[in-house]
């Protein structure tokens, strides 16, 4: 197995299972975990800008909470006393959800979304909101209401987006676990950066936002999902197990089994360079390093072309762009946001006609058709997230040619969403610029197992990158 470079850090922060262990055995207390986060919040957060608000007070009443019913005999659950980050764009009755955007600076929501009621229902205490681009609408994090979220690692350097802010809070110390969604490679991304692990769910096992009133762009509702980032694959595990199940206000969440152990074929198809069009060297010697973990685990890994991939990104972005067009999107947006969206909308061929949007719709079938088929003989694709590893700030600025870059460098992550897959990105050592490089896990629809299982195999190799200094 190829060794991946070190590059030291602090000792490990324990993770959001091993922190409810030591809660509910009584060797700490909920109050104290609390306390812990909220001092590496009041050191870290002024500097790195991850947290748009921290629930001081409000997390102390909540840790309190879970110690009593402790004291009293009672189960507070499995995620006892974990602090979490909530993004900005999930609602949490005591905080706006701002979207990251001026103009819902005071939206405070009158009920939790159903994700956060579930890890609260488990012990889980939100201890701040995660910052993020206006609506999610770029893939970095910056926006006009609370200003960047800076990379640990290295300030120049994008965090990605658009859960950016729970990514470097998670990999910081100043949460357990992040609470976040992914339309185009949100969570995975940000993990890549932060040397963490994201959880993108499939389709329809997390619920989403509640579906009131307003229409729901049809590109949202099949491209985007709730998710988590931790720093390990079994605190993803546990979260996912939390906040997995049916809910009645949103039409898209089902009704299925829990994941299990995964009992198939332990076959992995990688994919080193989707298209053909590049990856930078640290990327692929990460995906190697991946490679080699999972054969040394007992994978059979064999390189594989995914059926219909340049169609299949092209459509996604067309059809993203033109839903974004259209008004999916209130105005105005910030000024980032605003550059990376006009763009990107110049950049990409819209879609201009009914007929041509249907057709867009009824050609996805036929290739996620090809991708069932090809993911029943390898349950697990390996392959890059961002093929270009984690690039300067603003890198998706700058006008169309920067745009379609952005989009060019993501595109076999956007294909994960197009299809409604589940996927993880996972840690794969260190780059040669002394930066976390990582992986992205695609499984078969509904196939959490397979990817988790894959998951821990490169977990064991490699680990988490740890916290910065």
């Amino acid at each position: 197995m190829t060794p991946a470079p070190s590059v030291p850090s602090e000792a490990p922060l324990p993770g959001a299972l091993a922190l409810a262990a030591d809660v509910r055995a009584g060797r700490t207390a909920a109050a104290a975990v609390v306390d812990a986060h909220l001092r590496r919040i009041d050191a870290l957060n002024p500097r790195l800008n991850a947290l748009t608000v921290v629930f001081t007070d409000r997390a102390r009443r909540l840790a309190d909470e879970v110690d009593r019913t402790i004291a009293a005999g009672g189960d507070p659950g499995p995620l006892a006393g974990v602090p979490i980050s909530v993004k900005e764009n999930i609602d949490l009755t005591w905080s706006a959800t701002t979207e990251g955007w001026r103009g819902q600076a005071d939206a405070v929501p009158a009920r939790d979304a159903t994700v956060v009621r579930r890890l609260r229902a488990a012990g889980a205490i939100p201890i701040g909101r995660g910052n993020m681009p206006d609506f999610g609408m770029r893939w970095d994090t910056d926006n006009d209401l609370f200003g960047r979220t800076l990379n640990p690692w290295d300030h120049t350097r994008t965090t990605f987006g658009s859960s950016g802010g729970d990514a470097v809070a998670v990999a910081t110390g100043m949460s357990a676990l992040g609470l976040g969604n992914d339309f185009g490679g949100s969570i995975r991304l940000p993990a890549q950066a932060l040397g963490v692990y994201g959880l993108r769910p499939s389709l329809g096992r997390v619920p989403r936002a509640a579906v009131g009133e307003l229409p729901v762009a049809l590109t949202l509702q099949r491209f985007a999902v709730n998710g988590m980032l931790a720093r390990s694959v079994a605190d993803l595990e546990a979260a996912l197990a939390v906040a997995s199940g049916v809910d009645v206000d949103d039409p898209v969440s089902l009704a299925l089994p829990g994941v299990g152990e995964f009992d198939g074929p332990r076959r992995v198809g990688l994919v080193r360079d989707p298209l053909g069009w590049g990856v930078h060297p640290d990327v692929a010697a990460g995906i190697e390093r991946a490679a080699s973990a999972l054969r040394a685990a007992g994978w059979q890994v064999e390189a594989v072309e995914p059926p219909h991939l340049e169609e299949a990104f092209t459509l996604m972005r067309r059809l993203a762009v033109t839903d974004m067009n259209g008004g999916a999107l209130p105005a105005p947006l910030g000024r980032s946001a605003d550059a990376f969206m006009r763009a990107s909308v110049r950049a990409t061929e819209l879609f201009t006609t009914a007929a041509e949007y249907g057709a867009a719709w009824a050609r996805r079938a036929v290739i996620e058709a090809e991708w069932r088929r090809l993911q029943a003989e390898y349950p697990v694709i390996l392959g890059p997230a961002s093929t270009d590893g984690i690039p300067p700030v603003d890198f998706d600025l700058g006008g169309p040619e920067q745009a379609s870059a952005a989009w060019r460098m993501l595109r076999l992550v956007v294909v994960v969403n197009f299809l409604g897959l589940p996927a993880v990105a996972v840690p794969t050592g260190w780059g040669t610029d002394s930066l976390p490089t990582g992986v992205q896990l695609i499984g078969p629809m509904h196939g959490e197992a397979a990817v988790l299982a894959a998951a821990r195999d490169v977990e064991a190799a490699y680990g988490p990158a740890g916290p910065p200094r």
